[in-house]
């Protein structure tokens, strides 16, 4: 998804809308953010299609990170049924999210 979130209601809206969402803080400046971009995106479409993605420039709206307390970037934050499940913060592990998340989601969508 390449549509900017402009406020945290906006957030919260997909957050409660959906089955699962992940949640992806960079900065234009950030090289790790776009190395690990892809990653993320190959992995996710990979084992948990259901889950929406939505990268947010943590520059263009510095109170929606500021508000999850987000102080870093990369940051991704994946929510299952409306509720925060995993966050991590710049050495982020794709394998290890994966892992992490592959049981509860298994069970959220079987």
């Amino acid at each position: 998804m390449n549509d900017h979130i402009h406020s945290q209601e906006e957030i919260d809206k997909l957050i409660n809308s959906e089955l699962g969402v992940l949640l992806y803080f960079s900065t234009p400046t950030c090289n790790v953010c776009h190395a690990l971009k892809p990653k993320i995106i190959e992995a996710f479409d990979t084992h948990f299609p259901v889950i929406k993605q939505q990268f947010i420039d943590s520059s263009l709206s510095p109170e929606i990170p500021a508000a999850l307390g987000i102080f870093s970037v990369p940051t991704i934050i994946v929510f299952l049924d409306g509720k925060e499940f995993a966050r991590e913060s710049r050495n982020v592990s794709v394998g290890e999210l994966v892992k992490k998340i592959a049981r509860p989601y298994e069970m959220m969508t079987s």
